[in-house]
């Protein structure tokens, strides 16, 4: 079911604790910051959110991790515990909201390793001076109905190109409108993606 803004109202505030027991490997987070790049995003989609990620355990360490790309890093991956805290940048406590979601499509188990070995066969991808001008032209040029060639998206992501990437090898597309790129706020839109519970950010 689509969700709008209003699930950071209706979802009660949850300490990791309570939401953990609650999450699948390949639910979605979807955040609203209100950090001057979030923004920016946020005027370009005409959308509340700003940031996505996937969320994936490491049975070994008994860890969560959240894969994410950020325009100072790249694609890597950060523990749960971190990415709710604080901002790729370090500001803490996190200035905004982080929502958990489903797709109904999404797999489980092994048929959901092609998503796990896309998300980490692209860490590491770090950003050239052009290639974040390129994203940059992208966010700009915003919902237009073309984008120019030379500004689309190549081996270098924004957060919502990569996680609709990383579904996309278990062959699930997200739903979008086809304008411009695939953003945060496209995810809250698919009928198919459900708002599972809210962090309490700190």
């Amino acid at each position: 079911m689509a969700f709008g803004a209003d699930v950071l109202d209706h979802l009660p505030k949850e300490d990791l604790p309570q939401v953990v027991p609650k999450m699948r490997d390949g639910d979605i987070l979807l955040c609203s910051a209100r950090d001057p790049f979030s923004k920016l995003i946020c005027w370009s989609t005409k959308s509340p959110w700003s940031h996505v990620a996937i969320v994936y355990s490491w049975p070994a360490t008994g860890r969560v991790l959240a894969f994410e790309c950020v325009r100072q890093l790249g694609v890597h991956a950060v523990s749960l515990t971190r990415f709710i805290s604080q901002t790729s940048t370090g500001t803490h406590p996190y200035p905004g909201r982080i929502i958990l979601a489903r797709h109904r499509d999404a797999p489980a188990g092994n048929e959901l390793r092609p998503l796990a070995d896309f998300a980490i066969n692209a860490m590491g991808d770090r950003f050239s001076p052009l290639e974040i001008a390129r994203i940059g032209a992208r966010i700009a040029l915003g919902r237009l109905d073309h984008i120019p060639k030379a500004v689309g998206a190549r081996n270098e992501f924004i957060c919502s190109e990569y996680v609709a990437a990383c579904f996309k090898a278990v062959g699930i597309e997200i739903e979008w409108d086809g304008l411009g790129f695939i953003a945060p706020g496209d995810f809250a839109l698919d009928p198919k993606i459900d708002a599972i519970a809210q962090f309490k950010t700190r």
